[in-house]
């Protein structure tokens, strides 16, 4: 799936020649060594400052008529993608209407869609009902884990997730347009592995349960409650962490890998693995029984990288180990880098994933602040032997840092 910006359907829909010359040098030049399938016209325009709407439908059709010039039309689809905000109410899922402001160039827009059996493309994120209304959508409901259903009043659906009753709202509101053959792809969902202090729920853990329960909703073909056994089109958002992106911290960090290609979290597609969570989610208690602590193996590189990206990006206060602080010494980039990364490992739930940091981090189970042991290789130059002997050096700081006695994860 490629995408037009918000910023190109000015020139787009008014003239062929742009788009023409954008598809000979953008797309065909890929195609078909690229899987392309769909081309995305503007993005959730209705949410875009200087609404860009009226645009959408004309430069859909340039792009249509682009296509149909060297013959994939029928094998590439247009569409657009829009928020959930299209919506005027999506609660329950058979009352789901589209926002009648929106009616000007919807109407259009779903009759180009069913003229060329194009998906209506839709951006999901139950993670945003949840964080904004706590106290009417239960965490579990929003992440595939609820073990109660909700009845729609109208229809007798029930539903298991918040998921499957956000895709039906918007199946029901295009059936209540008559508009019965257009199916729904989504072209966004996941959640966030990182938030502020008011994003409680946007946890490395909770992403991980997200993601792993919608691909295995996805693959077991059960449809939604109002589309049973109909196959699911879903992408995940997103493949890296956006760390200049603007907005609450949340923004940053809904990848599945970090800048430098390492996990997030481990996610398994093929929706058949273990789901290798805590078992009691909701609180996860710190008994001093694991730290995290800067690998011997690391270069000095990467350990320097790691530990200014967890002073920085990490949020880790790290002005116990400036100069004539009390955990500058012992002055070593591993003791510093040791202090840092197991701050984020405790602040971060004590999941594994904390204690990545690009592979530089180790997790251990004996206490650090009392003495961190590693190896050093001497050789004897007068009968060349050597020698392997273990060095016993104090962290007494890395205690200070463990000193919360659990963190809640929700």
């Amino acid at each position: 799936m490629i995408g037009i910006t918000n910023s190109d359907l000015l020139p787009f829909s008014q003239f062929q020649s742009n788009v023409d010359t954008w598809l000979k040098n953008s797309v065909l030049p890929y195609y078909p060594a690229a899987r392309i399938t769909c081309i995305t016209v503007g993005a959730e325009v209705t949410e875009s400052p200087g609404n860009a709407s009226a645009l959408v439908v004309p430069a859909m059709h340039n792009v249509l008529m682009a296509l149909k010039k060297v013959g994939l039309h029928k094998k590439i689809k247009v569409s657009s993608t829009h928020s959930l905000g299209v919506l005027s109410r999506s609660f329950p899922p058979s009352a789901g209407a589209f926002n009648s402001s929106h009616a000007f160039f919807l109407k259009p827009m779903l009759e180009f869609l069913a003229e060329n059996q194009s998906p209506f493309m839709i951006d999901i994120y139950p993670y945003y009902a949840y964080r904004d209304s706590p106290n009417n959508v239960s965490l579990d409901y929003a992440l595939f884990e609820s073990s109660s259903e909700v009845i729609d009043p109208n229809t007798g659906l029930l539903y298991t997730n918040m998921f499957d009753a956000q895709i039906d709202a918007i199946y029901f509101a295009l059936m209540a347009l008559n508009f019965r053959t257009i199916k729904v792809m989504v072209t966004e969902t996941g959640w966030p592995s990182k938030g502020s202090s008011k994003e409680k729920a946007a946890t490395p853990d909770n992403a991980q349960i997200y993601n792993t329960n919608l691909i295995r909703h996805v693959i077991n073909n059960s449809g939604t409650p109002a589309k049973l056994g109909e196959e699911l089109d879903v992408y995940i958002f997103s493949l890296f962490n956006e760390n200049r992106k603007p907005g609450m911290e949340s923004e940053r960090n809904w990848g599945l890998f970090y800048p430098d290609q390492t996990s997030v979290y481990s996610l398994d597609f093929s929706g058949k693995g273990v789901l290798d969570v805590p078992a009691n989610k909701s609180l996860t208690s710190f008994n001093g029984t694991t730290w995290c602590i800067a690998s011997n193996n690391a270069s000095q590189l990467d350990l320097q990288n790691a530990l200014d990206w967890a002073c920085g990006s990490g949020d880790v206060d790290c002005s116990a180990i400036q100069p004539s602080q009390p955990c500058f010494e012992p002055d070593t980039l591993v003791s510093h880098a040791s202090y840092a990364f197991n701050s984020y490992y405790q602040q971060n739930g004590a999941s594994d994933v904390a204690c990545s940091f690009g592979g530089t981090g180790v997790k251990v189970n004996k206490d650090p602040s009392k003495y961190l042991t590693f190896s050093i290789l001497v050789q004897i130059s007068l009968l060349s032997w050597f020698f392997l002997f273990h060095v016993q050096e104090c962290y007494p700081c890395l205690r200070g840092s463990t000193s919360v006695s659990q963190f809640e994860i929700v």
